[in-house]
C-alpha cells in the first residue's frame, strides 16, 4: 500500500514553506510600507520642491477641459487655490451667501446644458449646509460635481479645524465619492467623477480635496516639517516620517496627465424589447404618453425629441423638465385631467416617468391598460408594480434614444383623432373652471388665479421658469405654461423649498438672453431672500413674483380642519419688496389698491430687468378653494 511518506513529493517540505513564508512577510511589509509610506513614489515620480503650482490649478484644469463654465461657491480657506485657479483660466467663480444655493445653481447648470455643474464649498460646516440640494440632485438625477475642503491628510481624526468624517455623510447621496491623498491623484480623481456623474443614471458625486493637496509645496512644507531639525532619535524618526509624506503628496504632482472627458456609459434598449413596444402600440385604439424629466437627458436633443413626439401623435402629458417641450398650447399637450385620461387610455407609455405617490404609486392606472415603461433606472421603474399595477414591458434604457428608435418603428401609424379631441375638449372645460374661479371674489388681496392669469398672458416667449413654492407654485403649474423645451426649473420629487435663488442663478448665467422669471411661495421666499444680494454683486437680472398670503397656505388648508389649529403655520405680509430694496436690488408691490395695474407692473419688473436689474415683486394675495384636497405630506 502507498503510503504517505511515498505519495509526497520528493525533497524537504519545510524549506520550501519557509520561504514562501518569508516572501510573503516580505511582500507585506514592502506593501505596507508604499502603502502608509510612499516609499516607492520618490522612486517612480519626481518632487519639484521649488514649484510654486498648486493643485487648484490640477482641479480647474481638468474643469475647464470638461467645458465648466461657472464654479458656484461660499469662499473658505480650504479651497481657495481651486477658486483662484479657476477665476485665471476663465471660469467664472459665482459665490453665494449659502452653499446651498451654491449648489442648487450647479443643479440648475446640470439640467440645463446636459453637462456637470461643479460647486466647490469649505470643509466641515461648508458641506453639511449642502447636503439637503445634493440629496435633491440625487433624487431629480441631476449631474453635480461637488468639490468639498477637508482638513490635511496627516490631521484628519486627530481633531483638526472643521474635521469630520465627510465621505461617511455624502456616500448615501452620491453616485462616486473619493478624497484625494495625493496631487498627482486630483485630475484621473475628478475626470473619473464627472464620467460617472453622467453615465448611466446621472446623479450628484462628491470629491473631497484635503487641504495639503490644494496649497503649493513651499507652504504645506512650511506647515508639516519642523524648520529646526529635531533632536535625539525620536524626533529624527518623526521628522523623516513627516518629510515622506509630503514628498508623498508632491511626487509626480505636475507631470502630464489626460485633462479631457471619459466616455459615457449611456444605457441603450435592447432592440427586441424596442419591437415589442412598437407591436403593442400599433394595436393601440386610445394610446397615451407620459414624458418625464429623464426624456431630455443627453444625448438626444430637444428638437429631436419633439419632432419625434409630433410625427408619433399621440396625446401627450409633460412633467418635470420634459414642460414645455411642444410648445404652448400644443394640440398633443394635453395638461389636465390626467387621472381620468389614464383611466381610460388603453396603451400607457410611461418615458421617464415613475409610479411613485405623483401617479398615486400605480393606482391611478386602469388595470385593463396595457403599460409600458422606459426608464435608467431599473429599480425605480418598477417601484409599486409588485402591488398596484403591472407593466406589459418594462425597458431599461435611455428614454430619449428610445423614443425616437420607438417612432421609426411606428412610421406611417396613425390613431382616430376622436380620442385627442376627447382630451382636448376635458382639457377646456377644466380650463374654463379655471378661468371662472380666476374671477371669483376673495376677501382680502389679490385673486391669486387671476394673478396667475395675467402672468400666463404677459410671460415671454424666451422666458424660463423657476418655481419654488407650495400653494401658489401648486396653482400656477396649472395655469402658467412653460414656454419651450428645459424652461421650467422644480426641485422635483423631493419637493424641496429653497431651490429658487439658487435654480434662477444657474439658468441666467446659462441662458443671458432668457428671462428668468421665479414664482415664489412667501414660505418659500425666506430661504431666498439673502440671494439677491449675490444677484446684485454678481450683475444677474432675475424676477421674482411672490404670491404673498402671509402664511404656509399648503399645510394650513388640511391642519386646520382635521387637527383644529393653525399653529406654525402663520406668517405675516411682510414687505419683501422693501427688503430687496435694501439689498440693492428693485421693489414693487400688487395689493388691492393697484389690482387693475397687475400686467403694468409686471412690464415694469421686466423693464427693470432688462435694464440689469434684479426685482422682487410682492403680490399680496388671498384665499382660494382652488388646490383643496392637494396633498401635502
Amino acid at each position: 500500500m502507498e503510503t504517505f511518506a511515498a505519495a509526497a513529493p520528493s525533497g524537504n517540505f519545510f524549506p520550501s514553506l519557509v520561504l514562501l513564508v518569508c516572501g510573503t512577510l516580505v511582500a507585506a511589509v514592502l506593501g505596507a510600507a508604499h502603502h502608509r509610506l510612499g516609499l516607492f513614489n520618490r522612486l517612480m515620480y519626481k518632487v519639484d520642491k521649488e514649484s510654486i503650482r498648486h493643485g487648484g490649478e490640477n482641479v480647474a484644469v481638468v474643469l475647464r477641459a470638461h467645458g465648466v463654465r461657472f464654479l458656484f461657491t461660499l469662499v473658505g480657506g480650504h479651497i481657495s487655490p481651486v477658486l483662484v485657479a479657476c477665476e485665471k483660466l476663465g471660469i467664472r467663480v459665482v459665490d453665494t451667501r449659502h452653499e446651498v444655493t451654491a449648489v442648487f445653481a450647479a443643479d440648475a447648470v446640470a439640467r440645463l446644458t446636459g453637462t456637470v455643474g461643479v460647486a466647490a464649498v469649505t470643509a466641515g460646516p461648508g458641506l453639511t449646509n449642502t447636503v439637503t440640494a445634493v440629496k435633491n440632485a440625487q433624487i431629480a438625477q441631476s449631474p453635480v460635481l461637488l468639490l468639498g475642503g477637508a482638513a490635511s491628510t496627516l490631521l484628519q481624526n486627530r481633531g483638526a479645524l472643521q474635521a469630520i468624517d465627510q465621505m461617511s455623510l455624502f456616500r448615501p447621496l452620491c453616485k462616486f465619492c473619493a478624497s484625494v491623498r495625493r496631487v498627482r491623484d486630483i485630475m484621473p480623481t475628478l475626470r473619473t467623477a464627472m464620467a460617472v456623474a453622467q453615465s448611466g443614471i446621472p446623479g450628484p458625486v462628491f470629491v473631497e480635496l484635503p487641504i495639503d493637496v490644494l496649497y503649493p509645496y513651499f507652504m504645506v512644507q512650511k506647515e508639516m516639517v519642523p524648520a529646526k531639525p529635531p533632536k535625539g532619535l525620536m524626533g529624527r524618526v518623526v521628522s523623516w516620517y513627516l518629510e515622506n509624506h509630503l514628498a508623498n503628496l508632491f511626487a509626480g504632482a505636475w507631470e502630464p496627465q489626460p485633462e479631457g472627458p471619459l466616455p459615457l456609459d449611456i444605457p441603450q434598449a435592447p432592440p427586441q424589447q424596442v419591437q415589442r413596444c412598437v407591436e403593442i402600440l400599433s394595436r393601440a385604439k386610445r394610446p397615451l404618453v407620459l414624458l418625464g424629466s429623464q426624456a431630455l437627458l443627453p444625448p438626444t436633443p430637444a428638437d429631436k425629441l419633439r419632432a419625434a413626439l409630433e410625427t408619433l401623435g399621440v396625446p401627450c402629458f409633460l412633467g418635470g423638465m420634459a414642460r414645455g417641450l411642444l410648445g404652448r398650447n400644443h394640440p398633443l399637450h394635453i395638461r389636465q385631467n390626467r387621472s381620468a385620461a389614464l383611466k381610460k387610455a388603453d396603451v400607457v407609455l410611461l418615458a421617464g416617468i415613475v409610479c411613485d405617490f405623483r401617479l398615486s404609486y400605480g393606482r391611478v392606472l386602469s388595470r385593463s391598460s396595457k403599460i409600458i415603461i422606459v426608464n435608467r433606472n431599473r429599480k425605480e421603474m418598477l417601484i409599486n408594480s409588485d402591488m398596484f399595477w403591472k407593466p406589459q414591458e418594462a425597458v431599461q434604457g435611455d428614454v430619449g434614444s428610445f423614443m425616437l428608435k420607438l417612432v421609426e418603428g411606428l412610421q406611417g401609424q396613425t390613431w382616430a383623432s376622436d380620442w385627442a379631441e376627447e382630451l382636448q375638449q376635458a382639457d377646456w372645460q377644466k380650463e374654463q373652471s379655471f378661468r371662472e374661479k380666476a374671477m371669483m371674489p376673495v376677501a382680502q388681496h389679490l385673486n391669486p388665479v387671476r394673478v396667475l392669469q395675467l402672468v400666463e398672458e404677459t410671460l415671454p416667449d424666451n422666458s424660463i421658469l423657476v418655481v419654488d413654492g407650495g400653494d401658489f407654485v401648486g396653482t400656477a403649474a396649472h395655469m402658467v405654461q412653460a414656454r419651450g423645451p428645459l424652461r421650467w426649473l422644480d426641485p422635483g420629487a423631493f419637493g424641496t423649498l429653497g431651490v429658487g435663488a439658487g435654480f434662477a442663478l444657474g439658468a441666467k448665467l446659462c441662458r443671458p438672453d432668457a428671462e428668468v422669471w421665479c414664482l415664489f411661495g412667501d414660505g418659500a421666499f425666506g430661504y431666498s431672500l439673502i440671494e439677491f444680494d449675490t444677484f446684485v454683486r454678481h450683475k444677474i437680472p432675475v424676477m421674482a413674483l411672490i404670491g404673498n398670503d402671509a402664511g404656509w397656505t399648503q399645510i394650513s388648508r388640511e391642519q386646520v380642519p382635521s387637527l383644529g389649529s393653525n399653529v406654525a403655520c402663520g406668517l405675516a405680509y411682510t414687505d419683501y419688496h422693501k427688503a430687496a430694496v435694501g439689498l440693492g436690488a428693485q421693489g414693487l408691490l400688487l395689493s388691492r389698491e393697484n389690482e387693475d395695474q397687475v400686467v403694468k407692473v409686471l412690464r415694469d419688473a421686466q423693464q427693470k430687468c432688462q435694464d440689469g436689474h434684479p426685482v422682487v415683486v410682492n403680490i399680496l394675495i388671498g384665499r382660494t378653494d382652488f388646490r383643496e384636497g392637494s396633498i401635502a405630506v
